[in-house]
């Protein structure tokens, strides 16, 4: 197995990683949609320290839980660009584990209360109290759960990872 292309190895960790966060997503609907929401899915959100195939990944298994799990073209369309957005710049400070989930803690609380409000009209709950629910969710899902799975993985992560190409 030392002879593994590194295309076909970063191919199938992205892809791994959208089927877990779909799945997680999937199986813990009742909490991982709506205004109040922990997405379990969230924890995924480390693993940008691990691989760049996380950036894809994250962001196709936001965009097909989305979709599957009955979310509007907006939701679909804008929450997937959050964990984009997060996963890309948690890339860029893959250096420093404490700040990898923080870019996809505040591209949620900043993008998805105006999903709510304007694609489910959530109009009962001001944006700032939005912003707030969606924070908390954020940081219990990637901070908390998260630090769970990379601590976790930081044990194991040269033998998951090797031969990983550092940019995508």
């Amino acid at each position: 197995m030392k002879n593994r292309d590194p295309k076909v190895l970063r191919i199938t960790q992205g892809a791994v990683i959208a089927a877990l966060y779909v799945a997680l997503t999937l199986i813990f609907a009742p909490i991982s949609f709506g205004p109040v929401q922990v997405r379990i899915a969230e924890a995924l959100c480390i693993m940008p320290i691990f691989t760049p195939a996380a950036i894809p990944g994250l962001f196709l298994g936001c965009l097909i839980a989305n979709f599957i799990g009955g979310g509007i073209i907006l939701d679909v369309i804008f929450g997937s660009i959050a964990t984009l957005i997060g996963a890309a710049l948690g890339y860029m400070l893959r250096n420093n584990r404490w700040l990898v989930p923080l870019p996809a803690v505040i591209a949620n609380a900043l993008i998805v209360p105006f999903v709510l409000r304007y694609g489910y009209g959530v109009v009962d709950v001001a944006i700032p109290i939005l912003m707030f629910q969606i924070l908390i969710g954020e940081i219990a899902g990637c901070y908390v759960l998260g630090e769970i799975l990379c601590t976790a993985l930081m044990k194991r992560g040269t033998r998951i990872f090797d031969n990983q190409a550092d940019t995508l």
